[in-house]
């Protein structure tokens, strides 16, 4: 049986500034291309499907006509299910006629939840949607006490798929979480404060793929079974090495799967350059790549004037400027992207700055409540 994997679309990204819908867009056309030649009996999308939990109208739109070239015009299922930026009650909106045109949503955790099964030449498979949720909403839902953080909740869930499997039929389960062992981005939204939205993979034992969204590198977390994606695009700079993809995967009559990593061509890169002001924009009338989304580290030591403005008179889409020589010291500024700081950090540094003080233990550890209280307020919204 073959799976067509993605995840982490964040429809409706804006990057410093700038809406990437049409760069979506582009990216989703080469998505619907290559399910229409590959063929897949499932796609399969792990969450963030939008990047925030009320998208503008033009992600809707976006969203809509994806779903309807795969679904209607290809007549392939889709699996669908909410991250942790998406609102989990918006995205599953109509999910009942939704999935009799086969278009399964998951948006809030349903308790033992009917999977899509799937039938090959080797038998049934079932494909289990099990989408992002706060410890607190599992441990309601679920009526398990125990469930306190993210590994134990995720832990609750995958226990009730093998609880609910039926005998000799293959599993596949689609998740969105951060599990140990996988390589973190700078544009990743983290699942808490503090590190504990960690889960450890031995929550997806018995399981045949695990098709996983939330960490934006496509990678596998120990075996081949358990696989990222990757997201649809570059979202951060510190992704400008990295070549995304969407995940064609085979599984056979055993269990076994093998995975192969499809190219996506970016309607502009997302890329950096090094030197001095003078010398990136005398190289720019011989660089192909004019229109993409630059990041220009300047290596000049002097005063510049307007920087920004000479820069886009060479490349029109540049973003930001980082001068590393002038960056300064302290967790406030460990990032040079503040959006990557966290917010304790940006308020101890300010806290530091102004009154020469550092923030006392207390006043930390009530800083760490507020700002996680807020942050789960947010999510819920």
């Amino acid at each position: 049986m073959r799976f067509l994997h993605s995840a982490d679309w964040h429809l409706g990204r804006v990057y410093h500034g700038v809406s990437l819908l049409e760069d979506q867009d582009h990216a989703l056309q080469q998505f619907v291309r290559i399910a229409a030649d590959t063929r897949p009996d499932a796609v399969l999308l792990a969450g963030d499907i939008y990047d925030r939990s009320v998208p503008p109208a033009e992600a809707l739109r976006l969203l809509d006509r994806v779903l309807e070239q795969l679904v209607l015009g290809l007549r392939i299922p889709v699996v669908m299910i909410a991250g942790n930026h998406d609102g989990p009650d918006r995205l599953a909106f109509g999910s009942g006629l939704l999935q009799r045109a086969g278009l399964v949503v998951r948006g809030p955790v349903e308790w033992a939840a009917a999977p899509l099964v799937l039938n090959d030449a080797h038998g049934e498979v079932e494909i289990h949607a099990l989408p992002y949720a706060e410890p607190a909403l599992v441990r309601s839902v679920s009526g398990d006490d125990t469930v306190t953080d993210h590994h134990a909740a995720l832990a609750a869930q995958t226990a009730a798929v093998r609880a609910a499997r039926a005998p000799g039929r293959r599993v596949v389960v689609v998740a969105h979480a951060f599990v140990q062992g996988g390589a973190e981005s700078e544009s990743e939204r983290p699942l808490s404060v503090g590190g504990t939205g960690a889960v450890g993979a031995e929550v997806f034992a018995g399981f045949d793929y695990v098709a996983l969204g939330h960490l934006h590198r496509a990678q596998q977390v120990g075996e081949a079974r358990i696989q990222y994606a990757g997201s649809l695009l570059k979202y951060a700079f510190s992704e400008a090495d990295q070549r995304k993809s969407v995940t064609l995967v085979e599984l056979d009559g055993a269990g076994e799967c093998s995975v192969e990593r499809i190219a996506l061509t970016p309607r502009r890169d997302l890329r950096i350059v090094e030197g001095t002001l003078e010398a990136i924009v005398a190289a720019a009338a011989a660089d192909p790549a004019r229109d993409d989304y630059l990041l220009a580290r300047l290596t000049d030591s002097g005063a510049l004037l307007d920087a920004m403005g000479k820069l886009r008179t060479a490349y029109p889409n540049a973003l930001a400027i980082e001068r590393p020589v002038l960056t300064g010291d302290g967790p406030g500024r460990a990032h040079a992207d503040h959006r990557r700081t966290r917010i304790q950090d940006l308020f101890a540094s300010f806290h530091r700055d102004t009154t020469g003080l550092a923030l006392e233990p207390a006043a930390q550890a009530a800083l760490e409540r507020i700002v996680d209280r807020i942050e789960q307020e947010a999510r819920s919204a």
